[in-house]
């Protein structure tokens, strides 16, 4: 495998350009394209999810898919505003195994993550964000390492090394796999709750 090389000058522009060829893990081979983050430099707050969806794949764009569409709704519901927010992925590359006509989505390996990382080091580094919102098990990993556990630490105000300040919930991708409307509601409700808290740390 190949390691990244981040451009001399770092912006957001930059890092795009350069993450558009990246071969630092074999998921490039596979997936459409890369899917890198946006949003606006000094961004207050910045989203990282695990990796791209099949529609966030396609389209070439992050959180554009059915959890991207729950978490933009809880943003509004919690007070953030999304032109406040910077989303981005821990894995910049969709990763999947084919059934069928379906891409069902896969869980990226650690030897991924770790390829990928230097591009969100890259994103932090420009965005400087004053809250890092990890959603999910994979992201709460790339912030804060394996020990961390999201289930004991949920909406909890942590430091990391790599994101200063960082709070960690579920991806709202996990609300969409609830089987019952009753608990998709519950989960969700949940999953607004930690925004707001989120809201509250990054104004402080």
């Amino acid at each position: 495998m190949a390691t990244v090389s981040l451009p001399p000058r770092l912006s957001l522009a930059s890092l795009r350009k350069a993450s558009a060829t990246c071969r630092a893990c074999d998921l490039y081979k596979y997936a459409t394209q890369t899917v890198f983050g946006e949003g606006k430099a000094r961004a207050r707050f910045m989203l990282v999810g695990e990796q791209p969806g099949d529609k966030e794949d396609l389209a070439g764009h992050p959180f554009v898919g059915p959890a991207g569409r729950v978490l933009h709704d809880a943003l509004a519901e919690a007070g953030i505003d999304p032109a406040d927010a910077y989303v981005t992925n821990a894995v910049k590359h969709f990763k999947f195994i084919e059934r069928g006509k379906r891409r069902i989505h896969q869980k990226p390996k650690v030897i991924e993550i770790q390829a990928c990382r230097p591009w969100l080091e890259g994103e932090l580094t420009v965005v400087k964000p004053q809250l890092v919102v990890a959603l999910g098990a994979t992201a709460a990993y790339t912030l804060l390492g394996p020990k961390f556990r999201l289930t004991q630490h949920r909406g909890e105000l942590v430091s990391s090394p790599l994101a200063g300040r960082v709070m960690a919930t579920v991806h709202p991708s996990s609300i969409l796999r609830q089987r019952d409307s009753d608990s998709r509601h519950r989960e969700y409700a949940g999953f607004v709750e930690d925004l707001r808290r989120a809201a509250e740390y990054g104004r402080a």
